[in-house]
């Protein structure tokens, strides 16, 4: 009979080409992944990895196990999803996220507020991870439900093996001081609106500095950065002097207080954002349960945190 474990380990290994990303993914040590995969290969009675420079590849036989790997973890958890469809079927145990920075903030956490006080039984542990380490962490099994965003209107690649809901869309707007001067417009702001005017915004290669480049694409002037900042509180704070604007999705944005306002845009960007989890699970009652508390109809504005 093939270790769970080990038939687990074959497959982070297999998915991230060394030991050491194994175990890091998995929790282990180097050493104790090298063991799984030993144990692996003794049961079956042929090698399943072959070093290749600094890191392992599969030989046919480790292919062939990985390949039918799927096949195995969705039996035991139909399994699971089998045992607990007898009992009263209340979600109960732990159910592992992965999600990005702001989902956590302004999707995550008020559902989590709820869902502890809904299901006493139920224990969500979240991590944060970006959308495409988030999918490969639950279709490894190392997480069993992911919240991701797509990538400048491209959605992440999913996995055969998940499925997926849409459950939100986030969409930016600017913010800024209420004595500043877009500050007195009681309309949406055009890209003509936001020339001239001093900035603060995320770093190049976030989603929101996209976001922000996108903005002045058809205006024939560069935009007037003053500040690069990760954080959309220390954005904030510096929008709060009153002599920069800020691009802020509104999964990121806390609650403004009495000097700040913010502003809708006439071209809006936004953001699709996604639920994935197994499509063994799909009778889970804990993904169930965390799936309508993550529905549009039961989420107010959200708020966040980083740059996601």
């Amino acid at each position: 009979m093939i270790d769970v474990g080990a038939l687990r380990a074959l497959r982070s290994v297999a998915a991230l080409g060394t030991l050491a990303r194994a175990a890091e993914e998995l929790g282990f040590t180097a050493s104790a992944i090298s063991q799984q995969i030993k144990r692996l290969e003794r049961q079956v009675g042929v090698p399943v990895l072959a070093t290749a420079g600094r890191g392992v590849v599969l030989t046919p036989a480790g292919q062939a196990i990985v390949d039918s790997a799927p096949d195995v973890f969705d039996a035991l958890e139909r399994c699971v999803e089998a045992a607990q469809s007898v009992s009263d079927g209340a979600p109960r145990g732990v159910l592992r996220v992965a999600a990005f920075s702001t989902g956590i903030r302004g999707l995550l956490a008020p559902a989590i507020v709820r869902l502890s006080t809904e299901c006493p039984d139920l224990q969500v542990r979240v991590t944060e991870q970006d959308p495409d380490h988030a999918l490969h962490s639950v279709d490894a099994g190392t997480a069993d439900f992911a919240v991701v965003h797509d990538a400048d209107g491209l959605p992440p690649s999913l996995p055969s093996s998940l499925a997926e809901r849409h459950i939100h869309t986030d969409v930016g707007d600017v913010v800024m001081n209420r004595t500043h001067a877009l500050a007195q417009l009681d309309r949406p702001l055009t890209s003509a609106d936001l020339a001239g005017h001093a900035w603060v915004t995320s770093p190049p290669g976030t989603v929101c500095h996209q976001w922000f480049r996108r903005l002045f694409a058809d205006v024939g002037e560069d935009a007037d950065v003053r500040h690069l900042v990760d954080d959309f509180a220390t954005q904030l704070s510096l929008v709060s002097a009153g002599e920069v604007i800020a691009l802020i999705p509104r999964l990121a944005r806390p609650p403004l207080g009495k000097e700040l306002v913010s502003r809708p845009l006439a071209r809006a960007p936004r953001r699709e954002i996604h639920a994935a989890w197994r499509r063994s699970a799909d009778s889970s009652p804990a993904i169930r349960v965390v799936l309508q508390a993550l529905d549009p109809a039961t989420l107010g504005d959200g708020s966040g945190g980083r740059s996601g």
